[in-house]
């Protein structure tokens, strides 16, 4: 018998949290059951109704996200959790992998991509955003990634790369980053056209949009 994806949305943010919880009401085949401002209220939540999926903020007063997607892994396994945060750094990230989230995505993502993940998760996949994955293949945890998830052009990029990267879209140039990196302007200029072969654009404006499209603009 069919029915909706039962979503259950905790975030300290009232204001984002309601936002939040609106958005994902419109999707189709979900239904929002509630939003909690906390990991306690979440969990007086989900001992008194049944969810599918649990979508978390990481950093949250007195229990974190992270605390609390164990928690739900250990006393309701069949729940599934997408986690949000504003944040890249790979401790996290692994810390939120670790504890068997089934998804991490940017708070800055748009509605398609939020769509996407729930639609993924609820197809019984995991979803990471590819800024997400290209941490997870730095850290070496990407063996539960789905392999659609991990794009080309990411398996291609270094980490030396995805650095220079980021500093294009700050705008930097090529003497600048090399100051930065204590490399010299040659080998940037070198690094340079690596990226553009690999990402299959032409110029500087093909790279920042790239790095926008991907997250990885900061």
């Amino acid at each position: 018998m069919y029915r909706p994806m039962r979503i259950l949305i905790v975030d300290d943010h009232e204001i984002f949290l309601d936002s939040l919880s609106l958005l994902v009401a419109t999707f189709a085949d979900v239904e929002v059951l509630g939003n909690c401002k906390n990991a306690s209220e979440a969990i007086s939540f989900i001992e008194k109704n049944e969810i599918d999926l649990l979508i978390t903020d990481y950093k949250m007063p007195q229990m974190t996200g992270i605390e609390l997607t164990i928690f739900v892994r250990q006393h309701f396994p069949n729940i599934k959790v997408l986690m949000l945060s504003v944040s890249e750094e790979a401790e996290m990230i692994r810390e939120a992998f670790q504890a068997g989230v089934w998804g991490y995505m940017m708070k800055r993502a748009g509605k398609a991509e939020l769509q996407k993940a729930i639609q993924t998760i609820a197809n019984g996949q995991k979803y990471f955003s590819e800024s997400v994955v290209f941490e997870l293949m730095r850290l070496g945890l990407t063996d539960n990634v789905p392999k659609e998830e991990i794009s080309q052009e990411f398996t291609q990029l270094t980490e030396r790369e995805i650095e220079i990267i980021r500093l294009i879209t700050k705008e930097l140039s090529s003497q600048a980053i090399a100051e930065k990196l204590f490399i010299a302007p040659k080998t940037v200029e070198t690094h340079r056209h690596n990226i553009l072969k690999k990402l299959g654009v032409k110029n500087t404006v093909g790279i920042i949009k790239y790095a926008i499209k991907n997250g990885l603009a900061e």
